[in-house]
């Protein structure tokens, strides 16, 4: 597994993530997703086991770059 921080760097130089199968903490995920933003990079993450509060969180953080699977 990656660590945020190099995640963060390839998002916010364009590059598309799918983080599917990993597990981040909702911060975390918040940040990478707002490091895509600046790019427009497409982010998926698997938002079957977060609460519906959190996925917007994140979404919002990721200004429309999150793709969420279910």
């Amino acid at each position: 597994m990656r660590h945020v921080d190099d995640l963060c760097r390839i998002a916010a130089s364009g590059g598309g993530l799918d983080l599917t199968g990993t597990v981040y903490l909702v911060p975390e995920l918040m940040r990478i997703a707002a490091s895509a933003s600046s790019k427009r990079a497409q982010i998926i993450i698997d938002g079957k086991n977060l609460q519906t509060d959190d996925l917007v969180k994140i979404g919002a953080a990721g200004q429309g770059c999150v793709l969420f699977k279910f």
